[in-house]
């Protein structure tokens, strides 16, 4: 997300004196990507680039810690005194939170006789340098300080409000709400909603409601500031496809003690601005205050992490000028100044700031330290070891797999780890990996870096055939693709560790050029993708692996098949179901094949021996048998291996014919047989009574019928 920083709003709040030019260099040297920095009267403006951890920096109060502890100096706090108070909030209004798990702080104040007016020309210049629209004063305010202290704000008319009280609930099903957009949208029972004792007057954490909102006429005005769950404003936010300044904020989760701090902010400015009255207090719903954090570090594992030789003084320093303090004797916070011999420690405990939700791990710590002391003195040369590098447990054959891939014709693609939860029903999965029914089985998170991918991947095929559509919309046709990744499933029990699995999965589409031929002959079919499976199985040493036809919901009936490893159901392979396919918009045949990696490294490797080059020559011998469809090539060789024939080396098939001059539901295999002695070259007579052996047992057993 990006969020635009103006540059005098910063040196107000800083006195820093670095021009616009040297911010930029310092602050994405510092891990705070400045994307471009642009003139806007006489204002610059920084465009940062926000990652999603780091909610803070979505307020110029943020960034202004990170310009403190670049250039030294102290943040400088705005004005936060009303210019005229009088009365308790209390006497004026109230509030009920009746949903506490969905907001766990909720606060009121009052500005009574207000003017309603156009914002003056400083205020109006600041908001539109940053790209915000101006309204009115009072509207105008609530942005502001949202923009400055990263706190989003929400004045409600006191008057329209009926008995001028606020109850904080969820909202009703199919209760219906007018947003300041104009647009009249209806709500679930899961959402969250600011109602005043009739109807809902706010979606919470999103967009306020019209028939309260500010107009010429509002006198008294009631400002909430609150702390809402950032998983439920997220989940409203994209259920109403509803996104904006407020919600961006409170779905990556907003300082928790910051709602009086920011309230205490609009009423002084609302008051010099607008005139009125604001009470002395504020009511503050927070029944189960949060605790912060205690985070400790070793000194010694900066310089282990990022071979960095920073003092332990000035790790405290770059920690304290964040607001990371040390923890004191009853857990609060103590400045670096008051740590007296703490910094000759080897090790110290800090308490993670109420707006910093991404300090939770020393490692965190070090990363704040590391950044700031400069990645610029990184050394270069690689940290000294004690022992010899090598591969980890089964690398040889992960990497013997892919090289079989390669030779193939497959490209090794690596997707996100996570998809959208309309992939739920689409795929069979890997037997075994799900072990709790319905929704419950599959991992969620909670707040989704990615919209639209909530769900902790359970199969690799949703993002490759993602991959095989970017590539037939930039024309390219002809697609072999695999991912060797880890595939995921809730645990066996409420509250377990999600289960990981390693999966290999591959998608195969076009034409293929057959050996000797200059150019395409033929489209890729279920044995070309069935092949390149073999080969990485082989690969591997992996030879316990068979096939037998199955049906999949993704995979087209009749076209699909079982993988077996040592009798067990280890993974399918087939031509994609036209519904998928629709799906996806592909208009050409596309195969595919999931298989659980992680059983196949398990399975153990197949012992290779030596053996001499045989001596005397073996004697080839085709038989064409015309059976039932159904029966397998995989049945007919199985037969001819269980004889135990000591001279029979070798069963391939070699074609597979039905049409013209074969019955209707029959088909005609020709299998080929490779005889062979080893003390000797077989005659004719010992060749024949062998094959007529294979032959009688095939008829005999699945009623072929020989072809002459």
């Amino acid at each position: 997300m990006l969020m635009n920083i103006s540059y005098n709003w910063l040196r107000e709040l800083t006195g820093a004196r670095l021009t616009a030019g040297e911010l930029r260099e310092r602050l994405t040297t510092a891990g705070l990507e400045v994307e471009a920095v642009h003139e806007a009267g006489d204002d610059f403006v920084l465009e940062i680039a926000v990652s999603s951890n780091r909610p803070d920096l979505l307020s110029h109060l943020g960034v202004a810690r990170e310009v403190c502890t670049l250039a030294g100096g102290e943040v400088r706090w705005p004005e936060m005194r009303a210019a005229r108070e009088e009365g308790r909030t209390e006497s004026f209004t109230s509030v009920e939170v009746e949903a506490a798990d969905l907001c766990p702080r909720f606060t009121a104040r009052v500005v009574r006789g207000v003017r309603i007016a156009p914002s003056p020309a400083w205020l109006v210049a600041r908001l539109q340098a940053i790209g915000q629209r101006p309204i009115n004063n009072v509207a105008d305010i609530t942005n502001y300080v949202m923009l400055e202290l990263g706190q989003p704000l929400h004045a409600f008319d006191l008057e329209k409000l009926n008995e001028r009280r606020l109850v904080i609930r969820r909202a009703r099903a199919g209760e219906r709400l007018t947003t300041l957009d104009g647009v009249e949208r209806e709500l679930d029972a899961e959402m969250l909603v600011i109602a005043d004792a009739a109807r809902a007057v706010a979606i919470a954490g999103v967009m306020g409601g019209a028939e309260t909102e500010i107009s010429g006429a509002t006198e008294d005005v009631l400002i909430e500031a609150a702390h809402f769950a950032p998983a439920s404003v997220r989940r409203t936010s994209r259920a109403l496809g509803l996104q904006t300044e407020a919600s961006d904020r409170f779905e990556r989760g907003i300082d928790y003690e910051g709602q009086l701090r920011a309230q205490a902010r609009a009423a002084a400015l609302i008051t010099e601005l607008a005139g009125g009255t604001a009470t002395t207090d504020a009511i503050d719903v927070y029944p189960q205050p949060l605790t912060p954090p205690l985070v400790p570090l070793r000194f010694a594992r900066v310089r282990e992490l990022t071979s960095l030789d920073v003092p332990p003084e000035d790790s405290i320093r770059i920690l304290g000028a964040l607001g990371i303090e040390l923890a004191g004797a009853n857990g609060a916070g103590r400045s670096a100044a008051d740590a007296g011999g703490q910094g000759a420690a080897s090790e110290a405990t800090f308490v993670s700031p109420s707006w910093r939700a991404d300090i939770r791990i020393e490692e965190d710590l070090v990363e704040e330290v590391g950044r700031h002391f400069g990645y610029d003195k990184v050394s270069d040369t690689l940290p000294a070891a004690n022992v010899a590098g090598e591969y980890g447990a089964h690398e040889g054959r992960r990497r013997e797999a892919r090289r079989a891939l390669n030779a193939c014709g497959f490209d090794e693609a690596l997707t996100y780890s996570f998809i959208d939860t309309a992939h739920d029903e689409q795929f069979e999965l890997l037997p075994g990996l799900v072990r709790r029914a319905g929704e419950s089985s599959l991992v969620t998170l909670n707040n989704p870096i990615i919209e639209g991918a909530a769900r902790m991947r359970p199969t690799l095929l949703a993002a490759l055939l993602e991959s095989a559509r970017h590539n037939f919309n930039h024309g390219t046709r002809d697609v072999r693709l695999f991912e060797l990744g880890r595939v995921f499933a809730a645990g066996v029990e409420a509250g377990d560790q999600p289960r990981e699995t390693e999966a290999c999965a591959l998608v195969a589409t076009g034409v293929a050029t057959e050996e000797g031929h200059a150019g395409a002959s033929r489209e890729l079919d279920f044995y070309d993708l069935k092949g390149a499976l073999e080969a990485a199985l082989a690969a591997m040493n992996v030879s316990s692996v068979e096939f037998a036809a199955t049906s999949a919901r993704h995979l087209r009936e009749g076209q699909a098949a079982q993988i077996l490893l040592a009798g067990n159901a280890a993974g399918v392979l087939g031509r994609l179901a036209d519904d998928v396919a629709a799906v996806y918009k592909f208009k050409q045949p596309i195969y595919v094949a999931e298989v659980d990696f992680t059983s196949l490294l398990a399975a153990g490797e197949t012992s290779v021996r030596y053996a001499p080059l045989a001596r005397f020559p073996g004697v080839v011998r085709d038989a064409s048998l015309v059976a039932d469809r159904r029966v397998t090539f995989a049945e007919m060789r199985r037969a001819v291996l269980e004889l135990n024939l000591e001279q029979v080396r070798r069963v391939t098939l070699v074609y597979v014919y039905e049409g013209e001059r074969v019955p209707e539901g029959q088909r005609s295999m020709t299998l080929r047989i490779e005889y062979r002695a080893d003390d000797r070259t077989l005659r004719d007579q010992e060749v024949d009574e062998l094959h007529g052996r294979i032959v009688n047992t095939l008829e005999e057993k699945f009623g072929a019928q020989l072809k002459r």
